[in-house]
């Protein structure tokens, strides 16, 4: 598998991370472009030096690796640390194919673009960070690779089924008639794909559609990830104690609730950057 970007892998700048200019962090580099098993067009990014260790950063719905890494400060911090980051665009956001049909959208699809950008890097041992969507792909890809993912951060993580409080009738509605939405949950899904440039509507409206058609899309405690993996969730999310049960069920996880936030504002708290990357390290 090869990339299709105007760069190759190699090519990508390469700066010691106390050495990156302010400005490297803040703008996006250009995406290169990986393709997946079913044709589909993953966008990646690239930060720091290839002898570093890796840290590979997928994240939530309806954002983008610019507005979940990027803008929040993680890369910095990440670079800062000593790490090399990957991120990726999920399919259906950023810079990536974004299908409408919800057949495109299953847990195992997304897990398996990962799986596929760690491939195509040639990258045999990283650090995996994942937020909401990006986190439920995690609980995933940690137990299909184990051995090339020896530490994970699932921040957000849901014990159901991802984005089961967004009403999908509410969303067709408003695409369809442009029927304003009164839920308050699926109003701030709503603002939350405004805010983000590039957001396809109809693409979101696939995702939450093939989440809920995925076969054993709920995370099963039974079979939880074996390495150390550090779950973190705001204290005023809703899913918080579902949270708290699957770094329970998880024989090295710990838990940290992330004081004062909500899902939707949870990554850019320094209190859970700070000890995501101390966990990291560890």
């Amino acid at each position: 598998m090869s990339l299709s970007g105007r760069r190759s892998v190699s090519s990508i700048d390469q700066v010691p991370a106390g050495a990156v200019p302010l400005a490297q962090l803040t703008e996006m580099p250009d995406p290169q472009y990986i393709m997946v098993g079913d044709g589909l067009r993953i966008a990646t990014y690239s930060w720091g030096d290839d002898a570093d260790p890796v840290v590979v950063v997928v994240h939530g719905f309806a954002s983008s690796t610019k507005d979940n890494w990027v803008a929040t400060g993680w890369v910095r911090d990440l670079l800062r640390a000593g790490y090399r980051v990957i991120g990726l665009d999920q399919r259906g956001h950023g810079a990536s194919d974004k299908p409408h049909g919800t057949g495109d959208y299953s847990i195992r699809q997304l897990a398996g673009d990962v799986e596929s950008v760690l491939d195509t890097y040639l990258v045999d041992d990283a650090r995996y960070v994942g937020y909401s969507l990006g986190a439920r792909v995690g609980w995933e890809v940690v137990q299909d690779i184990p051995v090339r993912i020896p530490r994970a951060v699932l921040g957000g993580v849901p014990d159901g089924i991802p984005l089961a409080r967004l009403d999908m009738d509410q969303v067709t509605a408003l695409i369809e008639h442009g029927t304003p939405v009164t839920d308050p949950v699926t109003q701030n899904y709503i603002r939350l794909t405004e805010r983000v440039t590039g957001n396809d509507l109809r693409a979101l409206l696939a995702i939450a559609g093939g989440m809920r058609e995925s076969h054993t899309v709920d995370p099963d405690p039974a079979h939880a990830p074996q390495q150390p993996v550090l779950f973190a969730t705001g204290s005023l999310d809703g899913i918080i104690e579902g949270s708290r049960a699957l770094a329970a069920a998880t024989p090295q996880g710990r838990f940290l609730e992330i004081p004062d936030r909500h899902h939707f504002n949870a990554p850019g708290s320094r209190v859970f950057r700070q000890a995501a990357i101390e966990f990291l390290g560890e």
